[in-house]
């Protein structure tokens, strides 16, 4: 098979040529851009459809392989992630939606096959009535009709609020039971912004959301009437980190790391620096990051204790940018390996996902004689790893001029590549020089280097 092969579909809509454009007036224009919404939901039906009956199929034939039931469908929601070019935690979110779609809220699928709801509200509608049995579920569906037209000028609010009221009509008890379910799935996660900020998201139960709220604000309006001249909002950041790491400026006891060229740490270049579980931050914001490791100053203000910053020398290939290989005998990746192929990959190494790294896997499994090498070696998320060892799967890595590469192929034979993210310094045009990264980490307690120096 060929694992690029595309079926054939539907003749698509007329290309957007500049002169087709120019000769549209506007009410054509916005005429042309909802039919091709109304398009847009469409497929997104059909790909619903398509979704459910490709599970059914995977599990029919996992079923005549003899795997156990509670094991059949496993790897279905990556191959649809891969195919949608979406992570695999989306991949699976979507699959639910199409089985419940399909299966159970018919009006819903028809709604969006109409072009009625778009997949987004369709999800919602989905999403709230989760916690309900089919036959409820199902009920729900009918009562909202939403082919017929119920949420006609709806926005998410009022459509989050119909099915939530229509599934505790139904079953008030799994409503009130999904409440008390959603507390055990509290958690901090972490996201980039612009400019070297990062959202930190924490999901609450509300009381103690509403208290955090409140006793940051109270601090913040007590600061401010002694008269500190930052912003409450700015006061409230900066008391959040300093409650929660010990220390304003929050660099004591953390590790922190930078990947970043020589000469970019001692020379003043240009070339960026990559900050692990962020992504990639500008030159002179990382120098400053270090200076500041070393004199334990912040831009939050505060004391001024020295904090040693630690130096890992990396080396690049020439011209290609691939980190130097490092293996072992064993089959543990070692911690140096470990740190050596988590620099490399930053994120796990699925195509479409950016989880962070939790396992380290042989490409070719160590029981298969794969050996415990850099090249041999991924980082990947839990979920990508365990789809990875269901029956199809086969990743193999591909040598070539460029950085580490993967090709995972799929039990329908649909193959996918993976490359390792650019080092920072990259290639030089013209040059044939080995290109020097360090790794530099504010850790205590460690012997101080100077960066400066």
């Amino acid at each position: 098979m060929d694992g690029n092969r595309q079926p054939e579909l539907a003749a698509p809509p007329t290309m957007v040529r500049s002169d087709y454009v120019a000769a549209l007036d506007s009410a054509d224009m916005i005429a042309e851009i909802r039919a091709l919404e109304d398009q847009k939901s469409g497929l997104a039906a059909r790909q619903a459809r398509l979704a459910a009956a490709f599970d059914l199929a995977r599990r029919r034939e996992q079923a005549a392989a003899g795997v156990p039931a509670e094991k059949q469908g496993s790897g279905v929601g990556a191959e649809i992630a891969l195919a949608r070019r979406e992570s695999p935690a989306k991949g699976g979110r979507l699959l639910g939606l199409a089985r419940a779609l399909v299966t159970e809220m018919p009006h819903t699928l028809a709604a969006l096959e109409a072009g009625q709801l778009n997949e987004w509200r369709a999800t919602l509608l989905v999403r709230e009535t989760a916690c309900l049995p089919a036959a409820d579920r199902a009920a729900v569906d009918e009562e909202l009709a939403a082919d017929s037209g119920t949420f006609d000028g709806a926005g998410d609010r009022t459509a989050i609020a119909a099915a939530r009221a229509a599934a505790y009509r139904r079953d008030p008890r799994s409503v009130t039971q999904r409440a008390a379910h959603a507390e055990t799935e509290r958690h901090v996660s972490l996201r980039p912004a612009p400019d070297t900020m990062c959202y930190l998201t924490a999901l609450l139960p509300v009381a103690q959301g509403v208290a955090v709220q409140a006793a940051l604000t109270r601090h913040a309006d007590s600061v401010r009437s002694s008269g500190d001249p930052r912003s409450r909002g700015q006061l409230m950041a900066d008391a959040l980190v300093e409650r929660i790491t010990g220390k304003a400026g929050g660099i004591s006891g953390v590790e922190i790391q930078l990947v970043m060229t020589d000469r970019t740490l001692f020379q003043g270049d240009s070339d960026p620096a990559r900050l692990p579980g962020y992504g990639i931050v500008p030159a002179g914001w990382a120098r400053a990051l270090l200076e500041n490791a070393g004199t334990g100053k912040s831009s939050g203000a505060g004391d001024e204790q020295r904090l040693p910053v630690w130096l890992r020398r990396l080396y690049t290939a020439p011209g290609t940018g691939e980190l130097l290989a490092m293996d072992s005998r064993a089959r543990i990746f070692p911690s140096g390996l470990r740190r050596f192929i988590q620099a490399r990959d930053d994120t796990c190494r699925t195509p479409y996902c950016d989880a962070p790294i939790r396992h380290l896997d042989h490409i070719v499994p160590w029981h298969t004689g794969g050996p415990t090498t850099s090249g041999n070696g991924a980082g990947l998320c839990e979920a990508c790893n365990h789809s990875k060892e269901t029956p199809g799967w086969n990743a193999q890595p591909r040598p070539g001029p460029g950085r580490h590469t993967i090709q995972l192929t799929t039990p329908t034979g649909h193959s996918y590549h993976s490359m390792a993210p650019p080092l920072p310094g990259g290639t030089l045009a013209g040059s044939h020089r080995r290109i020097r990264t360090k790794r530099i980490k504010a850790l205590l307690p460690a012997r101080t280097i100077n960066p400066a120096a």
